[in-house]
């Protein structure tokens, strides 16, 4: 199969983008999942969030808000390795941002009756006695919260939010917002002596309505101000008076993927729209950065640097969108709209070198930019968080970085939301484990189904499912690199043209150049089971539907992985089908030679309560045959990911339509320990596994194409396979 080689740019390109051993990095050390804050005897199954984080000036304590919740919650990270909940201190209402001065939380709150009759107010919280000490009406509904680097006063975002559902959602929508300048004296508000500096008739959008978004204080006690929807910035002064503004501007960027369709496209372009810019952040007395998510009628996919003057010092243009997609965190789903979506943007100085970090809420990864030169920033890393990353917090003189991480997926059976800890040291950067970058095209790539092994030591190939259901595709991994490259992608085709109705769980090597494929099919969706064979080209030159015997029996799960015993063909059904007992799933044979159908029964273990138990992948080595079982749980409720196998001699396919024999399995590695190996939550998938040509086991999972998923994609070996 043709193999596009890495040009010399592109491996300098890479080079700069993740550092070498000897370099400085982060790596995630800890994970805390917020329904750990909740008291004994409350519903821990209600929705809850970690948004805004913020740490305390000693660096030992992190606060954040969680706004289903109606709470800060509080961790002690005095061990940053392990994280301990502090608990939840109700603020009575909705709070936005809290942070810390001196031993007080000063937190946002928002108790807005309706978008038309906006209301909030600033509290004090001790954190030692868990009481709010103090109040304070700030007139309107506030969004950020930033305090002064010397603590000396606290400003505020207030909002008014439009309703997105009046009309088309624009603007104007009275009334409008302002920025509250409060000043702390003692580490006590002083209510009576705040200032509300009124920002109507600066912007170009809707003058007359600003919607103050985020803020940011200098050294020299400047405000720094976005009004997202206006497309505006605004800086005022010490004094509490404007001193400059502008138009945060339009940009258009080629090389990214403008449609959803099922398929990455990273050659086409998207006009040019309004950054409309959400999080800033001084980075000296002179320049801010804003991440472009766009909210109204734009988001430029993109990050910025601009002189407070106006003047555009750099923006990232689609580097940092394909860097992501290399990664496999692309949300494809988002191509019609914003992306990888960039929301936060944190500057802060570790061992005296400037550094951006900047979330991209869609992709679910933390960029981390050197910023020695802010008219040339260099990405050092990505870093893999929780599920849409929504504040940043950093401590440097302890090394840290933290993320919230807003989504609670549990009403979907998925992950919490969860608040992630980073540490900074000389260790090689963990994440990514698999990469495409000095591809050309880009090849984008995500939701990796079945893996198996070519004929070269570290030369796997794994596919994609139906997630890309309009670019199924053949991957080729070079795994002896570190990070493992993807360095080729084959497309399937039929006719001439891409392959439809295709659900590629499993792939294996036909022995002529080619793969057998298994498709787990889905006739809900006009996806049949069955057994594709492509050549070289990937053209499909045959397919093998399911025997007449057990198209009444089908359900969804179908078929998960393939492997080639002479000339039969295994496939491990993933779930009991309806004529199977309970707990006995199939492992079905299909003979090449003469056509012929057959099955053994593999017994599943037993899962915990309302979780399922299944197949994901089978490969003959040897003597054996390997198969991962696994359960549908993720994170904290995952019990089972393990590595099975069983003895060839046992694989005697019996008819189909009787009683057949139940084989024997051996466990070979419980994966769970391989799963926490990046301090984050235990993913679901666990899907694919091969034994390369020196006898090395590798494994890969499933990121779901970063659809309600963190985007993590795990690609790691179990040594030699004896």
């Amino acid at each position: 199969m043709p193999i596009k080689p890495l040009g010399l740019t592109s491996a300098l390109a890479i080079f700069a983008a993740f550092p070498a051993l000897a370099d400085m990095n982060f790596n995630r050390i800890a994970s805390f999942a917020t329904p750990q804050n909740m008291a004994t005897g409350e519903d821990a199954a209600r929705e809850t969030s970690a948004e805004i984080i913020s740490a305390s000036e000693d660096g030992m304590t992190l606060v954040y808000t969680d706004s289903p919740l109606g709470v800060v919650g509080l961790i002690d990270i005095s061990d940053a390795s392990a994280p301990k909940a502090m608990g939840n201190i109700d603020v009575g209402g909705e709070p936005t941002t809290a942070v810390f001065i001196g031993d007080k939380i000063f937190a946002g709150v928002n108790t807005s009756e309706s978008f038309t009759n906006p209301s909030g107010k600033l509290v004090t919280i001790d954190p030692a006695t868990r009481r709010i000490t103090a109040e304070c009406d700030i007139g309107g509904q506030p969004d950020a919260v930033a305090k002064a680097p010397d603590g000396s006063f606290l400003a505020i975002a207030i909002e008014n939010e439009r309703d997105e559902d009046l009309g088309d959602g624009g603007l104007p929508q009275m009334p409008a917002g302002y920025v509250v300048k409060l000043p702390v004296v003692d580490g006590v508000a002083d209510c009576a002596a705040q200032l509300r500096i009124n920002l109507t008739g600066l912007a170009d959008i809707a003058p007359e309505d600003p919607e103050p978004e985020y803020v940011d204080v200098n050294a020299a006690g400047e405000i720094v101000v976005t009004l997202q929807e206006n497309n505006h910035i605004v800086v005022i002064g010490a004094d509490g008076t404007v001193t400059s503004h502008f138009n945060a501007g339009e940009l258009g960027v080629s090389g990214i993927d403008t449609k959803r369709d099922g398929r990455l496209d990273f050659a086409e372009t998207k006009g040019a729209v309004p950054r409309e810019p959400d999080a800033i952040a001084w980075i000296d007395g002179d320049h801010v950065a804003m991440a472009n998510e766009g909210d109204w009628k734009g988001g430029s996919r993109t990050w910025s640097i601009f002189h407070k003057d106006g003047t555009l010092v750099w923006d990232s243009g689609a580097s940092l969108e394909r860097a992501i997609a290399e990664i496999g965190h692309y949300p494809e789903h988002r191509s019609h709209t914003k992306g990888t979506e960039l929301e936060s943007v944190k500057f802060d100085t570790f061992d005296g070198v400037p550094m951006a970090f900047v979330a991209s809420e869609r992709g679910s990864v933390i960029a981390v930019y050197d910023l020695t030169d802010p008219t040339n920033p260099i990405l050092r890393q990505l870093l893999p968080s929780g599920v849409s990353p929504e504040g940043i917090a950093t401590i440097p003189e302890r090394n840290l970085l933290i993320t919230a991480n807003e989504v609670d997926l549990r009403a979907d059976g998925l992950a919490p939301a969860h608040v992630m800890i980073y540490e900074r040291t000389e260790a090689p950067a963990a994440y990514p484990m698999l990469t495409s970058p000095g591809s050309d095209p880009l090849i984008g790539w995500g939701a990796l189904s079945g893996l198996t092994a070519g004929t070269e030591p570290g030369q796997l190939y794994a596919v994609s499912d139906s997630v890309y259901g309009a670019m199924p595709r053949i991957y080729t991994i070079d795994a002896m690199q570190t990070p493992a490259r993807i360095t080729a992608a084959l497309d399937i085709t039929r006719g001439g043209h891409p392959a439809q109705k295709l659900d590629i769980e499993g792939i294996a090597p036909d022995g002529k150049g080619g793969f057998w494929l298994a498709s787990e099919g889905r006739s809900d969706r006009l996806i049949p089971h069955a057994i594709y064979n492509v050549n070289e080209n990937g053209e499909i030159k045959q397919e093998i539907a399911l025997p007449e015997t057990l198209l009444p029996h089908e359900i969804r799960f179908g078929f998960e992985g393939i492997t080639v015993a002479g000339d039969w063909l295994w496939m491990a059904v993933q779930r009991e089908w309806k004529d199977d007992p309970k707990g006995m799933a199939k492992l079905l044979a299909y003979n090449t030679a003469d056509k012929t159908w057959g099955a053994v029964h593999y017994p599943l273990d037993t899962p915990t309560t309302g979780a399922w138990m299944g197949l994901s992948e089978i490969t003959l080595h040897g003597d054996w045959v390997y198969i991962i079982e696994r359960d549908n749980q993720i994170a904290d409720k995952a019990v089972t990911k393990k590595l099975y196998r069983v003895a060839v001699t046992e694989m005697q396919p019996a008819e189909l339509g009787g009683a057949l024999p139940v084989v024997t399995k051996e466990l070979v590695r419980d994966f769970l320990p391989d799963l926490a190996v990046l301090n984050g939550y235990i993913v679901d998938k666990v899907e694919g596994f091969a034994i390369d040509a020196t006898g090395t086991g590798w494994v890969v999972t499933d990121n779901d194409g970063v659809a309600d998923s963190s985007g993590e994609t795990l690609f790691w070996s179990i040594g030699k396979v004896e």
